[in-house]
């Protein structure tokens, strides 16, 4: 169970749980902007875009994740994010997000391709946030 001054939060994704445990304070990618979370929140419910989550830990830590999108629960002692999909920041693939980013660039410019042009962008938007956060996570490390 949570103190007063934390929140629960649980990430998910449909390959399972990436992060259950207390936080002081939640950061999300809200559709219609970044939200923060702390305890005793009013009750929210938003869509996700692609970016990254941040959660300050009771001990004083910051664990930082990817989400590609999804859905934000909030409640006053708990926030659940159900992700399209979720990686700890340090699992993130530079190299794979490059190349997925490559990839959609080049779907875009290429009209006749298989890909149409809004898988094309959905693609990107992942990729170039995954980039962003692994950018984020090398500043800090620093």
């Amino acid at each position: 169970m949570t103190q007063p001054s934390t929140i629960q939060v649980d990430i998910v994704s449909a390959e399972g749980e990436v992060f259950s445990g207390a936080a002081t304070m939640v950061f999300a990618p809200a559709s219609q902007g970044d939200i923060g979370v702390a305890p005793r929140h009013a009750p929210l419910l938003s869509m996700l875009k692609p970016g990254e989550v941040r959660v300050q830990t009771s001990d004083g830590q910051e664990q930082f994740f990817f989400v590609g999108g999804g859905a934000i629960e909030v409640q006053p002692h708990h926030v659940t994010v159900l992700a399209d999909t979720a990686l700890r920041a340090k699992d993130i693939d530079e190299a794979a997000a490059l190349a997925a980013k490559q990839r959609a660039e080049e779907a875009l410019k290429d009209r006749s391709g298989l890909i149409t042009q809004a898988e094309a962008l959905a693609e990107l938007a992942r990729a170039a946030a995954q980039l962003k956060v692994i950018a984020r996570l090398r500043k800090i490390r620093s």
